[in-house]
């Protein structure tokens, strides 16, 4: 048998072989994630009348593709808006908020009026625009969102508000409106007062403020209708408008809203507001995006 070191029958022994020991193994290459891109809020106005609604559609114009379209002309694409709510074809706002990401860095005043300038000639404009954290979301980020119903009562036709007001050619009772609209404050199972469309999970929402008023308008006199929750069912304020609507003018009285409310059937809801009157108005944030840091156009 070899000693050490020495060669053997079929070769070297390894262990007499000289040299430098293995250097050690090189670590691995850290991880490389992109950057997140640059997150802006907006709050969007726009007249409902020639959009088939907030979402984007194929074949039909939308608020949100008309926003796409604008954003697609300053970054390359394709862009996705998110917003805090969904309205129906036919239904204004001027509190609408959304959010965008960018691909690069943009003053938030320089991108309003940017956004503006493209979404000519389409009746939305961008009155407010900041900078936010890329986890904020103008959906899930939104702690109340809230609604106004227009409704003008006289029997000639509307002129300046046309589609932006529900005109009722009689006179209708605030006061008895007022007093059916109380039988739904609180946390409720809503499910007469949503569209048998509704996506939602679950039809229980807590109702923060149903509140009617009467004031004296220049077209006549009006009636205006606040409603504010952390979130709504599809169709729920134009369902409770048009319910209430039948207390003032004496069909219903206030204690049926309650009766209503309580069947959680469809078929108990009176006849559903017209999508005119409507107006998506505030959403609430906490911190609010477009405080001081926020950018007013």
């Amino acid at each position: 048998m070899p000693q050490h070191g020495e060669r053997g029958k079929h070769g070297l022994d390894c262990a007499a072989i000289p040299g430098p020991p293995f250097p050690p193994l090189a670590p691995p290459p850290q991880a490389r994630y992109p950057a997140p891109m640059p997150r802006y809020a907006l709050r969007v106005e726009y007249l409902g009348t020639p959009f088939a609604g907030w979402q984007r559609q194929a074949d039909q114009p939308s608020v949100q593709g008309a926003l796409e379209s604008a954003l697609l002309r300053l970054d390359p694409g394709p862009h996705a808006v998110a917003a805090a709510g969904r309205t129906d074809a036919g239904v204004h706002a001027w509190g609408q908020v959304a959010h965008c990401d960018m691909i690069r860095d943009w003053d938030p005043f320089r991108l309003s009026e940017a956004l503006n300038q493209h979404l000519k000639p389409h009746p939305v404009a961008i009155t407010a625009c900041a900078a936010v954290a890329p986890d904020w979301h103008a959906r899930f980020s939104a702690l109340e969102r809230g609604y106004l119903y227009r409704i003008v009562q006289r029997r000639a036709p509307l002129t300046l508000s046309a589609g932006q007001a529900w005109r009722v050619g009689r006179p209708l009772d605030a006061d008895a409106m007022a007093e059916g609209a109380a039988h739904l404050l609180g946390r409720h199972d809503f499910t007469t007062f949503r569209s048998t469309m509704c996506q939602a999970d679950s039809p229980v929402r807590t109702l923060d403020e149903l509140r009617v008023r009467r004031l004296n308008g220049p077209e006549g006199p009006e009636i205006h209708v606040t409603a504010r929750a952390r979130s709504f069912l599809h169709n729920q304020v134009r369902s409770m408008v048009g319910s209430l609507v039948e207390v003032g003018r004496g069909a219903w009285t206030p204690a049926r809203m309650s009766e209503a409310l309580a069947a959680r059937a469809r078929s108990a809801c009176g006849p559903v507001a017209p999508p005119d009157g409507l107006h998506f108005s505030h959403v609430r944030f906490d911190p609010d995006p477009f405080g001081s840091a926020a950018t007013e156009s």
